[in-house]
């Protein structure tokens, strides 16, 4: 079995590697569920480490449904991880109905070239997930990371098995809420690979300081945060 471990920083991915994990999906941000790493991320873990590293592509936190410059910045990305010499890309791209953007998803796929493809948790939004499971193989996806559409893969193993048999080439890799506690479950039951961070907090300062960098309003699935051109206008033109 597989185990890949989400990594949030140089130190995560290093110390995933010397716990004997098989490979990395490399973010920032796990709170918003993963966002894109700098150029400065990728490149030091690249250069350093032995394992396979899977970057991931996402622009910003929120939905999956990108806009046109969105796109653009992904597929940017992307090259940047190919000259970079990572070993695959997690990414997708969903329309704003919950169905699959199969165009924008193929566009993703070809870029990547040879390198893995893995379609991210996008997939647990899916209005249709084993229609859709049968679109990304057809588009050639190499693993779709899931929990099943649920908050915990656990919750939803007879569904992530029921998909595991529909698929000929495809792996379904189960995520969310992985632990040692419940690691055996899918092993047991035939899946190739799992992905969990296996995070602990490490405590940096002796005091909590304030006030917090931390605004919880930012946390929505279903809205993103722009700046206002109205706001920004009207304050410009009181100062200036």
């Amino acid at each position: 079995m597989i185990v890949e471990v989400c990594a949030n920083s140089y130190q995560s991915a290093v110390n995933a590697e010397e716990a004997g994990a098989d490979r990395i999906e490399l973010c920032s941000e796990l709170a918003v569920g993963g966002i894109t790493p700098s150029y400065g991320l990728i490149k030091k873990v690249s250069e350093n480490l032995a394992i396979p590293i899977h970057v991931l592509i996402r622009p910003r936190s929120g939905d999956f449904t990108y806009s046109g410059d969105e796109f653009e910045i992904m597929k940017t990305n992307i090259a940047l991880c190919t000259d970079l010499g990572v070993s695959g890309i997690v990414s997708g791209v969903l329309y704003s109905n919950g169905t699959l953007d199969k165009d924008r998803t193929a566009e993703l796929i070809s870029m990547a070239g040879d390198l893995h493809f893995t379609f991210h948790r996008a997939f647990d939004w899916v209005e249709d997930p084993l229609k859709t499971l049968l679109e990304l193989e057809d588009l050639g996806v190499d693993c779709v990371l899931t929990s099943g559409g649920r908050q915990k893969a656990e919750e939803a193993i007879n569904e992530l098995i029921s998909w595991k048999k529909k698929v000929k080439k495809c792996i379904i890799m189960p995520g969310g809420g992985i632990r040692n506690r419940n690691v055996l479950l899918f092993k047991n039951n035939g899946f190739e690979a799992i992905h969990l961070s296996g995070s602990m907090f490490n405590k940096t300062l002796e005091k909590t300081p304030e006030p917090s960098m931390n605004n919880a309003s930012y946390l929505r699935d279903d809205e993103i945060a722009l700046t206002d051109p109205e706001i920004i206008r009207t304050l410009v033109q009181s100062v200036k």
